[in-house]
C-alpha cells in the first residue's frame, strides 16, 4: 500500500483606498464606516448582530433562510462550522468593528475583484486603510462586518459578508476564527517565531509564523498595513526542507520504507484519531522520522498528529505526546 502523509503539528500539543477611490473604467468601490451614510452603516452592523445571535444559538435554519441563494443550496458546511463552535460561543459577547461597504460594478462575476479603502500613501497601506480582494465575485452591493467575540474559552473573530437585496441584507458568508490557540495570541506566536529564527531553529520559527499569521487574519481576503508587513516577512522566515507548494519531502523511517511528507502545520490539541493496525504502527514510524530528522521540534510542540493518506483517499490519524516518541 502506497501512503503519503499529511503531518501536522500541534500548537502547544501539535495534533484561517483611497477615500471613495474610483479610477475611470474601475468597477469596484469601498466606503468605510465614516463615508457610508448612517442609515447602511447601522442596517450593516444590526444584521450582523441579529446573523451572530443566530450563530451563537446554533440557529441555522434562520440562518439559511436569510442566506443567498447560491450559500442556501450548499449549507452543510456552514452548518458544521456552526455546530463545531457553538459550545464555546453560546452565551458570548460581540463587540463590532467598523463596517465597510463594497460595490461591484458590471453585468458579470468579476475574476478578482479588488476594494480599495480608506487612505493609501505613496507606498502602499496606511495605518488607516485596507484591502479586501475576492475571487470571482458577482455584481452587487456588499457589506463586511467583523465582530470581535468574547467566550468563556477563548476570543474569536466572527465575520459576516452580507449581500443588498432590496432592504435586506442577506448573508453572503460567514468566517469563525480563534483570535488564540492554547490561550496565546498572534502576537506571542511571532515572537516566538523570531525567537526560534534568532536560535537557528529555521523549522520551528516557519511554523510559529505560519500560526501566528493565521490568527492575525479576520478574513482570508483582507489585507491591512500590518497583515502586508506580515506577509513580506515570509521568505526570511521560510525554510525550503518542508513540503509547500505541492512539493513533498521524504522521510525514512526505522527499518529504510520511506514515506512522502505532504504538510506539516500547527494544529489545535482538538484533534480526530481513527488509527487502526498496520496505520497506527506506520504513522508512528513516520512521526518517529519526523522527530529523527527535526529534533527541534521537541523544543516548540508537546505531540505530534500523523495522518497517512491511501492513493484512494481513505486515511488514519494518530495522536501522540512528545514525550512517547522515542
Amino acid at each position: 500500500m502506497k501512503s503519503s502523509y499529511k503531518f501536522r503539528r500541534m500548537a502547544l500539543v501539535i495534533a484561517m483606498i483611497l477615500v471613495g477611490f474610483s479610477a475611470s473604467g474601475l468597477a469596484q468601490t469601498c466606503f468605510t464606516s465614516d463615508e457610508m451614510d448612517a442609515a447602511t452603516r447601522s442596517a450593516i452592523q444590526s444584521t450582523a448582530s441579529r446573523y451572530f445571535d443566530m450563530v451563537s444559538r446554533g440557529d441555522t435554519a434562520t440562518l439559511k433562510q436569510n442566506a443567498i441563494p447560491t450559500l442556501a443550496s450548499n449549507f452543510g458546511g456552514l452548518e458544521g462550522t456552526i455546530k463545531e463552535n457553538q459550545a464555546n460561543l453560546a452565551g458570548a459577547h460581540a463587540t463590532p468593528r467598523a463596517p465597510y461597504e463594497l460595490k461591484a460594478e458590471g453585468t458579470a462575476p468579476l475574476a478578482r475583484a479588488e476594494f480599495l479603502c480608506g487612505i493609501f500613501g505613496a507606498a502602499g497601506q496606511t495605518a488607516n486603510s485596507t484591502e479586501f480582494v475576492i475571487p470571482n465575485l458577482p455584481p452587487g452591493t456588499y457589506g463586511i462586518a467583523i465582530l470581535d467575540v468574547t467566550t468563556q474559552k477563548s476570543p474569536y473573530t466572527v465575520s459576516f459578508v452580507l449581500q443588498q437585496a432590496g432592504t435586506d441584507w442577506k448573508l453572503g458568508g460567514l468566517f469563525l476564527r480563534p483570535a488564540q490557540i492554547a490561550g496565546h495570541d498572534s502576537k506571542w506566536f511571532l515572537d516566538h517565531a523570531n525567537a526560534f529564527k534568532a536560535k537557528g531553529q529555521t523549522h520551528n520559527a516557519w511554523l510559529y509564523y505560519l500560526q501566528g499569521r493565521e490568527l492575525a487574519l479576520a478574513v482570508p481576503f483582507m489585507e491591512t498595513q500590518a497583515i502586508d508587513k506580515l506577509y513580506d516577512e515570509e521568505p526570511s522566515m521560510k525554510t525550503s526542507d518542508l513540503p509547500a507548494g505541492g512539493n513533498t519531502t521524504d522521510l525514512v523511517a526505522p527499518g529504510g520504507k520511506t514515506f512522502k511528507l505532504i504538510t506539516v502545520s500547527p494544529l489545535p490539541v482538538q484533534a480526530s484519531v481513527a488509527d487502526t493496525g498496520q496505520a497506527f504502527q506506520e504513522n508512528m514510524a513516520v512521526m518517529k522520522a519526523l522527530i529523527t530528522k527535526y529534533p527541534e521540534f521537541r523544543d516548540a510542540f508537546d505531540g505530534v498528529v500523523a495522518r497517512g493518506v491511501e492513493s484512494s483517499g481513505r486515511d488514519y490519524g494518530t495522536m501522540m505526546p512528545m514525550k512517547d516518541i522515542k
